[in-house]
């Protein structure tokens, strides 16, 4: 089964199809059954592999086009990745992970011991962003 996402003219994904791999053999078979069977222009059609997420194949294959696409994410033609809605306007893209990046680096983790208080359920450590700080905070999601 192939998925190829529909694209408006901001390439804005509106949706994403699965096509039989009979009807679409390539990327330009599956454009040209989707153009006829749904009345939307074949060069707005771009197929998406179902296995990519931030720029890694799920099953160990080879990534395609950065992010499975999903409604409201944005088609870079540039850089042929589906990104999805920016985060925080502060965050960055990178390309190379096909995914969007806080200033402040990626989320911390949690130690060991607010990991087991989770598992227990005494505590749901977690944290958020700060967007006014420009930071990280850790919170209690239980509190």
């Amino acid at each position: 089964m192939a998925h190829f996402a529909k694209i408006d003219e901001s390439n804005v994904v509106l949706q994403v199809l699965k096509v039989n791999d009979e009807d679409a053999a390539t990327e330009a078979a599956g454009q040209a059954h989707l153009n006829t069977h749904n009345n939307w222009p074949a060069n707005l059609w771009i197929q998406t592999s179902y296995n990519t997420w931030e720029g890694q194949h799920k099953l160990g294959g080879t990534p395609f086009r950065g992010n499975y696409a999903c409604i409201g994410y944005t088609w870079d033609s540039v850089n042929e990745i589906f990104w999805a809605p920016q985060p925080y306007a502060s965050w960055t893209k990178d390309n190379a992970t096909a995914s969007w990046v806080s200033p402040a680096g990626a989320e911390p983790a949690l130690t060991s011991e607010q990991t087991q208080q989770n598992l227990d359920g005494t505590h749901g450590w977690k944290y958020n962003w700060n967007e006014e700080n420009q930071s990280w905070d850790l919170v209690d999601g239980l509190a």
